[in-house]
């Protein structure tokens, strides 16, 4: 039976840094996974845009996280998955990569997106629809607009030889699933597989940071 170690380096923005260096350097993990996205943190990052087109994501992601470990996981060929990203996970990408380039690393870092429905603003505007436990309608000042990815596109990610992986919102489970599907070749009609890695991933990232096989 083949293992795939999995280490939860975050299961919020704002959860302690040290412990992405310990899994890194002593955990023994094959991949490193990040969920910092509770919907309160999106309306942060939202905010944090409006004043800065260079924010929006989870920049302690990058710095001091990142920088502390990222020698240490291009040398021990360990995949990174994170949603750090935010509302604005261009920015983070562009953040990561300056911080390789300068130290002087090359690194194949891989971008999902289409959770952002900021573009069909109007589209969806014009729907007939109200807030499913109020009643409330579409209110008419909106900041971000965001659907959940799964770990189909993070799994594709990995399928084409991305070393990091950054998304915008997703489910907290996906950002395990992903690699699963990559490693396991998981179908997306493979249900009780899918499920199974559905609910590890809910398991691992809510009893951070610590390796699981």
């Amino acid at each position: 039976m083949r293992t795939v170690r999995i280490g939860s380096g975050a299961g919020f923005w704002g959860d302690t840094p040290t412990a992405p260096a310990q899994l890194v350097r002593q955990g023994g993990v094959d991949y490193l996974v990040f969920d910092y996205l509770a919907e309160v943190t999106m309306s942060l990052l939202a905010r944090a845009r409006s004043r800065s087109p260079d924010l929006g994501y989870a920049t302690d992601f990058v710095d001091p996280v990142m920088k502390d470990i990222l020698v240490d996981v291009l040398e021990n060929n360990i995949k990174v998955i994170s949603n750090a990203g935010g509302v604005n996970p261009e920015a983070c990408q562009d953040a990561l990569q300056r911080l390789a380039s300068e130290a002087g690393l090359e690194i194949n870092i891989a971008l999902v997106k289409g959770d952002d429905l900021m573009p069909r603003l109007k589209e969806l505007a014009d729907v007939d629809k109200t807030e499913m436990f109020s009643g409330e309608p579409f209110p008419e000042n909106i900041q971000s607009l965001s659907v959940y990815l799964g770990g189909r596109p993070i799994a594709e990610a990995l399928d084409g030889g991305a070393q990091i992986v950054i998304t915008g919102k997703c489910a907290d489970s996906a950002v395990v699933l992903g690699p699963l599907m990559h490693e396991f070749g998981w179908k997306d009609s493979d249900y009780d597989f899918l499920a199974a890695g559905s609910l590890a991933g809910h398991c691992l990232l809510y009893t951070s940071p610590s390796p699981r096989d």
